[in-house]
């Protein structure tokens, strides 16, 4: 559809699409994936678009300059230089020609010049303040400024975003039925996450002109993020017929085989996309997806590495090299690839939170409690930060040694940051349970998890699990992660699901996760390195519990408390270890209603680990667990009342 913008020689739609098409690959979409291609000055990948796909288009409407007529078949043909050389001349004629500033604006911005373009389309809206092109022109520069490896760039990329979306909504204010304007907003959008809203701005520019290739690009990309494959298929396939140069949209058919499964398919179409634009990084970040599927991972890393080669501070390609790398039990050298990854973009929160999960495996709790934090601090209501951040914060109270659970100051922290997540989502059982979990381990009242609801999925399921062993509900944990191994369609969800019962030190499930896993293919190795991990955990954990058992018959109670507490972290479903600390804390913390309370704790958990005990003993048991919550609260009292006078 060809149109006049406002003025008898200014950009055609059609022309414009040509231009935004030749950056548009920069913004392929992967889930967390931003501005991942360099632009090229010269005529490789952007140039051979144009000079493809609309040789026999014209970019000017109504009467214009032999100059400028110049300059438009250059641009056509992807020949910048020669293009800005034309306009140029016809500027030096008629400095007040807004089709030539406008050509100047887009031959700059194509190569990637771009401050001067946006200095050119700065001078067109100078001459006329309502020209809808030439704020379309400097929207389409600040989102091609989002290409750039400049961390000074990259930190701004909000309030470029904020700009770009301002000056499409200026244009189409001006003029509401411009489907130009309506694909630049929706590209600003769905950098913003804010799927929705750009969908719908694309379903308009596809209403007013179906034969806008870009639209349906852009809209299938989305469609892809939401995981609505059948659409997104439509989409690419539409794009591809209406311009088969269409590298972006060949790349993005490309990525929804790959989420449907179909491997070969997608290394062909991947291909494709590749040889129409070889420095598309997310290209090749989709190929070493496709090669790590096949169980290439050399072939896999090369592709990673190329990306990174492309853009240096691209967070899916370190997010894909830690995959691999801890796919063959190399956990540091894992997190070493992510934390190259955060030195070049340390604004990423997926980044972020990658390295708590690798730091909270390694036990690095402190590395895992500032990564958690960090990605909190820029999402605070993000679920898997709470998540993770909760776990630090238990599995550290868990391993000190120099105190009870519930004495770190920690809590308050991670309390804090729980409430702040649940004032923004109050609806998400899962931040409800990690606040559950953090109080059990600080020592407040425990929350009766029945009252927050039945787990609806696996992660609420998992959440539940480790809220539940907690509060020592070893029964409840055991059924909830019971469904979800049983729910792990695949080895690479099952080993997820193992890892996580590990880490949580719930060998039982971890055990059971991993054995399953071991029956998919090519899952026996890793299966068997977690198989003896989790022996490894139930070997120390017998080993402390002797050395414990050892000193406590020696009166050398304080480290006795040390290596039962260590053996009852390596296995909280040791029973005996509980029943030695809960023993050793009520002798050597006779006075303290802090340890007294944590020994309660211990033998009602040694009770709950019991189900064979006879009825008198687990009465025994439970009568000292009150009596010690009693005289926990007489102390304090008394505590008080001395500390009144």
């Amino acid at each position: 559809m060809v149109r006049a913008a406002v003025s008898n020689a200014s950009y055609i739609g059609l022309a414009f699409c040509i231009a935004l098409s030749a950056s548009i690959p920069a913004f392929s979409a992967t889930k967390g994936l931003r501005a991942t291609q360099r632009t090229s000055a010269t005529k490789s990948g952007s140039g051979r678009i144009l000079q493809s796909a609309f040789r026999e288009k014209k970019i000017f409407k109504g009467k214009i300059t032999a100059d400028v007529a110049s300059g438009e078949k250059f641009l056509l043909s992807g020949k910048y230089a020669e293009a800005t050389d034309a306009f140029r001349k016809a500027l030096n004629k008629n400095s007040k020609d807004s089709a030539a500033l406008e050509g100047l604006g887009f031959a700059l911005a194509l190569q990637f010049k771009l401050d001067g373009a946006d200095e050119q389309f700065s001078k067109a809206l100078r001459l006329n303040g309502k020209d809808p092109m030439a704020l379309i022109g400097k929207a389409f520069v600040q989102i091609n400024r989002l290409q750039s490896s400049n961390m000074s760039i990259i930190s701004q990329r909000q309030n470029l975003l904020a700009q770009a979306e301002s000056e499409c909504r200026s244009a189409l204010q001006i003029d509401p039925q411009m489907p130009e304007a309506m694909s630049v907003l929706a590209m600003t959008l769905k950098e913003q996450g804010r799927y929705d809203e750009a969908l719908q701005q694309l379903n308009k520019a596809i209403q007013i002109d179906p034969s806008y290739s870009m639209s349906y690009t852009q809209r299938g990309m989305i469609e892809l993020l939401k995981g609505d494959t059948s659409s997104s298929e439509s989409d690419f396939k539409q794009a591809i017929s209406l311009r088969s140069s269409n590298s972006t949209a060949q790349y993005g058919l490309g990525k929804t085989y790959l989420a449907q499964g179909k491997v070969d398919d997608a290394l062909k179409q991947l291909n494709t996309a590749l040889s129409l634009n070889r420095n598309s990084a997310p290209t090749h970040i989709a190929l070493g997806d496709c090669y790590r599927k096949q169980g290439n991972t050399v072939a896999a890393v090369k592709e990673y590495q190329q990306a990174i080669s492309i853009k240096a501070e691209n967070e899916a390609a370190y997010l894909g090299l830690a995959d691999i790398r801890e796919d063959r039990g190399d956990l540091e050298l894992a997190l070493s690839e992510v934390r190259s990854g955060l030195t070049l973009n340390p604004g990423s929160i997926e980044l972020h939170k990658r390295a708590g999960d690798l730091a909270l495996r390694l036990e690095k709790t402190d590395d895992a409690i500032r990564e958690y934090t960090n990605a909190l601090s820029m999402s605070p209501a993000d679920t898997h930060a709470v998540e993770g951040l909760t776990q630090a914060y238990v599995i550290k109270a868990q391993k000190e040694a120099t105190g009870a659970y519930f004495l770190s100051n920690n809590f308050d922290d991670a309390e804090r940051m729980v409430q702040q997540a649940i004032k923004l989502n109050p609806n998400n059982m899962q931040l409800r349970l990690a606040d559950a979990k953090i109080r059990a381990m600080s020592g407040a009242d425990p929350i009766d998890l029945s009252t927050l609801g039945t787990p609806s999925n696996d992660a609420e399921r998992i959440s539940y699990a480790q809220a539940a062993l907690a509060e020592f509900k070893y029964d409840v944990a055991a059924q909830q992660m019971n469904t979800v191994i049983a729910n792990c369609p695949d080895a690479k969800q099952t080993f997820a699901v193992a890892d996580i019962a590990l880490m949580s030190r719930d060998l039982d499930s971890a055990e059971a996760a991993y054995k399953k896993a071991a029956g998919f293919p090519d899952g026996a190795a890793r299966a068997q390195r977690g198989l003896s991990a989790v022996a490894t955990a139930r070997d120390k954990a017998r080993q402390e519990y002797t050395l414990a058992s050892d000193l406590a018959s020696k009166k050398q109670l304080a480290s006795g408390i040390d290596h039962f507490r260590t053996a009852a972290y390596q296995n909280p479903r040791m029973a005996e270890a509980h029943l030695g600390l809960a023993d050793a804390l009520k002798k050597f913390f006779s006075n303290r209603p802090a340890a007294l309370r944590e020994a309660a704790l211990h033998y009602r958990a040694y009770i709950s680990l019991s189900p064979n005990m006879p009825e008198k003993e687990k009465e025994k048991f439970e009568k000292k667990a009150t009596g010690l919550t009693e005289k926990a609260f007489k102390i304090e009292q008394k505590q008080n009342r001395k500390g009144i006078k």
